[in-house]
């Protein structure tokens, strides 16, 4: 009986010294006299005589930080989306984003305009994608070596992300295996990826089952492809059903189209003004939570309180040992 009281009591102390984990934790805060720096450098693979261009974006403090590698969708650039690079940055991470020559912007940028969307197509292929996933190794294995980053980063601590392509190249780097390939990298700790894809051939269960570290899926209800007007959005959040038990989540943004994720400036009109914020929010909690291994982070992304930055009509859900279940909602509507 006494064990059974003191236990009781133990457990309610420790709810009670939680409780207030969430609520002091703003994942959008930042540091108030924050200036994002960037270094623009051009790392060469001399294995595979290849360049890889890429642009860091440095936190304030002078100390090794957790790393976050970030690739571009079909015909991008190290240039792009950097709204993320700037938050993420401002939190605390190295963030790194990488080029990857062949179907980067190079790609359409001098092909006439009725000729960008077959180059584009063309670039979108098997012998691409396997330079893509080399390149991040490559990345990895020449970091130690950048004089630029020297004391600046902890390479016990690294997520990978990705848009679009640069979702499935992050998804082939992370956990998914392609028949008798495996392209992963033990080196990374957690992965996001936005507008995820499902494989157009081979079984979905065995490429997935193996995922052994945290990913996050984020997409929308109108997340089509733009190679590809008749995909079905819905497909892209089914990846996660294959996903095995862990600490997985999902969000799928009401009316985020394909471009919601990025931030192209001839896309603005377009934008539902909520979703950067969200992206932001919950993106950096899941960094927070498994780069960063803060345990208020933690608290805050598996509580109601994770869906603050959402709207009502806007899906969150997580996976664990038991079931994969949806958030409480808000209560919030999309305007």
């Amino acid at each position: 009986m006494k064990y059974s009281r003191f236990r009781d009591v133990t457990l309610l102390l420790c709810l009670l010294c939680l409780a207030p984990l969430s609520a002091d934790y703003d994942p959008l805060k930042l540091p108030e006299d924050f200036e994002a720096q960037t270094l623009d450098i051009t790392l060469h693979d001399e294995k595979r005589k290849r360049d890889i261009p890429i642009r860091i974006w440095l936190p304030p403090e002078q100390r090794p930080a957790p790393v976050i590698l970030f690739s571009h969708g079909l015909g991008g650039s190290r240039e792009n989306n950097p709204y993320l690079g700037t938050h993420w940055s401002a939190r605390g991470y190295v963030v790194i984003f990488l080029q990857h020559a062949g179907s980067d912007a190079e790609v359409w940028k001098q092909a006439p305009i009725r000729e960008r969307r077959e180059r584009l197509q063309q670039a979108a292929s098997p012998t691409q994608y396997l330079a893509r996933v080399q390149d991040v190794s490559s990345l990895l294995n020449l970091l130690p070596e950048l004089e630029a980053l020297q004391g600046r980063i902890d390479m016990n601590r690294i997520g990978m992300s990705g848009h679009s392509f640069g979702g499935g190249t992050t998804q082939g780097v992370s956990g998914q295996k392609k028949g008798r390939f495996d392209f992963s990298d033990k080196r990374l700790r957690a992965a996001l990826i936005m507008s995820p894809s499902l494989p157009k051939r081979g079984n979905a269960e065995t490429m997935f089952n193996q995922v052994s570290i945290p990913w996050f899926l984020m997409t929308g209800t109108k997340d089509g492809s733009p190679l590809d007007p008749n995909m079905d959005p819905a497909t892209r959040a089914e990846l996660f059903d294959y996903l095995p038990d862990g600490d997985h989540l999902l969000l799928i943004l009401d009316a985020a189209e394909h471009h919601a994720f990025g931030d192209g400036t001839r896309r603005k009109r377009k934008r539902i003004a909520h979703h950067h914020t969200a992206i932001l929010a919950l993106s950096t909690a899941f960094w927070d939570t498994h780069l960063s291994e803060k345990e208020e982070a933690k608290h805050w992304l598996n509580s109601e309180a994770a869906r603050t930055p959402l709207h009502e009509a806007d899906v969150l859900k997580r996976k664990n040992a038991v079931s994969s279940t949806d958030l409480p909602k808000s209560g919030k509507t999309q305007p």
